[in-house]
């Protein structure tokens, strides 16, 4: 399965990416509070929120087989961006009900002394709460935990609402293709994007969650031609 995390693109353009083989597309909102967003995107196309909003259903007219959303909870008030999130994943369920759909949960990491700066910090306790309310509303959407949360946090919400966890994370600009095509000696090409919590690999992630008693699936999708 070939899923992607771009710019908002036009349906034609989706189109084109869907022909080349990918079939999954995430875009992440940021928040659904337009006057916050405003501050957040001063120029260029990422500022126009309108068509940042319709990405998903782009892609899903454009033949992808599933779409992901996000707020990145923390930027406004998370409780609101949390229910904008989950209702507009219900309305493109409703109409597109053949179309696989999931929810991230990424959020700002509080910091010593935020409270002053942001009082609308998230901590594990109201994004538990989050996902599992997610779960509650939308009890056929998948919901994927970041590296960003702790592997405790990660090894607990699997079992009670998450559906998909990552593994083997790099964030740095370019690092994969640096372990991968053997070009480990180069210069890294930017910072990494966010800093991760759980560095697990795939085999250790693999291993924790058969030993919780549950069943890790790598792929639940085949593609039949």
């Amino acid at each position: 399965m070939v899923g992607l995390e771009i710019y908002p693109v036009n349906t034609d353009e989706y189109r084109y990416l869907h022909e080349c083989g990918a079939d999954y597309v995430t875009v992440f909102q940021e928040t659904y509070d337009m006057d916050k967003y405003e501050t957040l995107h001063l120029m260029g196309h990422k500022r126009v929120w309108p068509y940042r909003f319709d990405a998903q259903e782009r892609a899903l007219r454009g033949g992808m087989r599933g779409v992901a959303f996000s707020a990145l909870l923390g930027l406004s008030d998370f409780r609101k961006d949390a229910l904008a999130s989950a209702l507009h994943v219900y309305y493109l369920q409703r109409k597109y009900p053949h179309a696989e759909m999931s929810l991230s949960c990424p959020r700002l990491r509080p910091i010593i002394n935020n409270d002053k700066i942001n009082p609308l910090d998230v901590h594990e306790k109201q994004l538990c709460q989050i996902i599992c309310a997610y779960r509650i509303f939308l009890p056929f959407v998948g919901i994927t935990v970041s590296s960003r949360e702790s592997a405790s946090f990660r090894d607990g919400i699997v079992k009670i609402a998450a559906t998909k966890v990552s593994a083997g994370v790099s964030t740095g600009i370019g690092d994969h293709d640096s372990k991968y095509n053997g070009k480990e000696n180069e210069e890294p090409q930017g910072d990494e994007q966010f800093e991760i919590n759980d560095s697990r690999s795939l085999d250790k992630m693999y291993q924790d969650i058969a030993e919780e008693g549950l069943q890790p699936v790598l792929n639940d999708y085949l593609y039949i031609g």
